[in-house]
């Protein structure tokens, strides 16, 4: 039985958290900064304020979103990611009769 998760689930999965992140970073951010004195002094001065807040969430959007895709790939296991012939690569073998012991000899399996 097939236990993947469906890609439309993933993709929801990364873009839905980093749209309320970035909802209420743009609502703090905006709060705290006054967009016409922050484009004061650039090419973008006679941008309107709704345009700015409109950039402005697009950019935290694609922030949280690259947290939320680097998120998701590192909580994968590494069996799944470093899969080579049958054998994970960078699996430890144990010499010994306590795996657990620290001073086992351990050797890398490449």
């Amino acid at each position: 039985m097939d236990h993947a998760i469906p890609r439309i689930q993933q993709v929801t999965a990364i873009l839905w958290p980093a749209f309320l992140t970035s909802s209420l970073a743009t609502v703090v951010f905006f709060t705290l900064f006054d967009p016409a004195e922050l484009l004061a002094t650039t090419a973008l001065a006679d941008l309107s304020r709704m345009g700015t807040y409109t950039i402005g969430f697009f950019v935290f959007w694609g922030l949280t979103t690259s947290t939320s895709v680097l998120t998701c790939y590192f909580s994968r296991p590494c069996e799944k990611v470093n899969h080579t012939n049958g054998q994970s690569v960078g699996t430890i073998k144990r010499n010994g009769s306590n795996p657990h012991d620290a001073h086992s000899d351990a050797k890398q399996v490449i």
